[in-house]
């Protein structure tokens, strides 16, 4: 907080009342200067406290008078005028002035030494400043943690300290980072503006802009009202620096992070809460931190679905750590819980565009980081079922019990109940040519409904039920019975699964 001529009069040990120029007592003072001249105009600069005893001040009110609106005119905030050493009491020309030119006048008791009122000010200028460099300070590390989330979160917290919109572009124009409150047309206004010049402000109708050349990475330009101040300009100068050298990083230090960054995301799956809490930190994270993992699965070589899958969570700027999946099926990756949803979706159709491949996903539940494992096995358990729907993103909370049961099995698990309830009847079709499984599958699906199944079919409904009689002669079981039914849905059920797994590999595993 400025020192103000308020503040200064309301400090008691000083003796100072305010006379004249009551409305004009909130004024911050620059610096106290005492002066003895009939005209000490040519030496201020704005924003003093200007002391004088009134020495040799002119008697005629005139003068007087005159005096004041020179000391006003050049920016000064007020008058401390002795009332010991020379004069008793501000003389009325005095404060007339002040009262008319809206300029405040002090009355500083006998006994208080212009130095007390020096010191008092210079304490507090000095005071404010230590306070402005803290505070400049503090936002700082606020800007370098913001970081860690990546350079749209540097820039969100760079506009927010600044009270501006934001903007960054990379070396072709393109628009990196912006804040909430930028419009739209801000990066256009940037390209037309921007110069040879490493920094330049520009002021017209729509503002100021601050535009700051990133060595050769791209541009950071700052949209206000009003030219920003000392601090904001500071704090605009460190964000360049942070944004220079994350923009800059040579491409093995981004390939030693990537590797740290694998190799966190499997202690992490191993070790689960054991890991190192700075290895945690430094990618963003706190071994409390609620998180979630996602799977990716039939996302084609494995090297590149990383790199793509990788570049795709850097796109979103998240904490996030990522890993191959152990059996080289795909990738897998855990961010935060708050935005997990939002993040897994964003980067399945970005991975998915970018290797033009129809990759599965699985997003498992929240856990805490000792639990990513529990939550890497739901995910991958969820894209398992996403082979069945189609290739999509499945969460693993809207699993059916069915996909939740059998989306847990191993393979030969699954083929055992697939062969089990199926074998026969798909020998059987494959050796006549006849459709005895898509049949109970149509009837299963329809609940028994002989019409609606047999018009899925395209068969007439007495065909339907010639071919269930011979489907429950092979088999040897009631399909009147709920547990046979229920035992035949199952194995379909598991039957998807494997299809689903076999089309990804271009091949289907045989059921016997």
């Amino acid at each position: 907080m400025p020192m103000t001529v308020r503040r200064l009069a309301a400090t008691n040990s000083l003796g100072l009342s305010v006379v004249a120029g009551h409305g004009h007592v909130d004024l911050p003072i620059s610096w106290a200067h005492a002066i003895e001249l009939q005209d000490p105009s040519r030496w201020l600069a704005g924003g003093e406290l200007v002391m004088t005893t009134g020495l040799h001040l002119s008697r005629s009110a005139t003068k007087q008078y005159e005096y004041v609106e020179r000391i006003a005119r050049t920016g000064a905030v007020a008058l401390a005028f002795d009332t010991g050493t020379v004069h008793e009491k501000v003389p009325n020309a005095i404060i007339r002035a002040g009262d008319e030119l809206g300029f405040a006048v002090l009355s500083v008791a006998k006994e208080t030494p212009f130095i007390a009122i020096s010191r008092a000010v210079i304490d507090e200028l000095t005071a404010d400043q230590i306070r402005t460099v803290q505070a400049v300070v503090d936002a700082q590390e606020k800007l370098a943690r913001a970081l860690l989330d990546g350079v749209p979160a540097l820039i969100a917290a760079l506009g927010r300290a600044v009270h501006a919109a934001v903007c960054v572009l990379d070396r072709d124009g393109a628009v990196l980072a912006l804040t909430e409150s930028a419009s739209s047309s801000l990066p256009e206004r940037i390209r037309e503006r921007s110069g040879k010049e490493r920094s330049r402000v520009v002021v017209d109708d729509d503002g100021h802009l601050a535009i700051h050349k990133l060595a050769v990475s791209g541009t950071l330009a700052v949209a206000s009202d009003a030219a920003l101040d000392q601090s904001e300009r500071l704090l605009v100068g460190h964000a360049v620096s942070l944004l220079t050298i994350e923009l800059a990083k040579p491409l093995r230090v981004v390939d030693a992070e990537q590797r740290l960054r694998l190799a966190v995301a499997t202690m992490v799956r191993q070790a689960g809460g054991e890991v190192d809490e700075s290895l945690l930190r430094y990618f963003g994270f706190e071994s409390g931190s609620p998180v979630v993992a996602t799977a990716l699965t039939d996302v084609g070589p494995l090297l590149a679905a990383t790199d793509i899958t990788s570049a795709a969570l850097e796109e979103v700027a998240v904490p996030y750590l990522l890993a191959p999946l152990n059996d080289g099926t795909g990738v897998w990756f855990v961010v935060k819980s708050e935005v997990a949803e939002k993040v897994a979706r964003s980067v399945y159709a970005r991975v998915r565009e970018n290797s033009r491949r129809s990759i599965n996903g699985g997003i498992g539940s929240v856990r805490p980081m000792s639990g990513v494992a529990a939550s890497l096995r739901e995910a991958v358990s969820a894209a398992k079922v996403g082979q069945v729907d189609g290739h999509t993103l499945v969460p693993f909370s809207e699993l059916g019990t069915f996909s939740l049961l059998l989306s847990v099995q191993s393979n030969d698990v699954l083929q055992s109940i697939a062969a089990g309830g199926l074998g026969v009847l798909e020998g059987y079709d494959a050796e006549n040519g006849s459709r005895l499984v898509d049949s109970i599958e149509a009837f299963l699906h329809h609940n028994g409904q002989w019409e609606s199944a047999a018009t899925q079919l395209g068969v007439h409904r007495h065909t339907l039920r010639n071919r269930m009689d011979k489907a429950a002669e092979l088999i040897g079981r009631d399909l009147d019975s709920a547990h046979t039914r229920s035992e035949l849905w199952i194995a379909l059920k598991a039957r998807e699964l494997l299809q689903a797994e076999s089309n990804s590999d271009h091949a289907r595993p045989p059921l016997r």
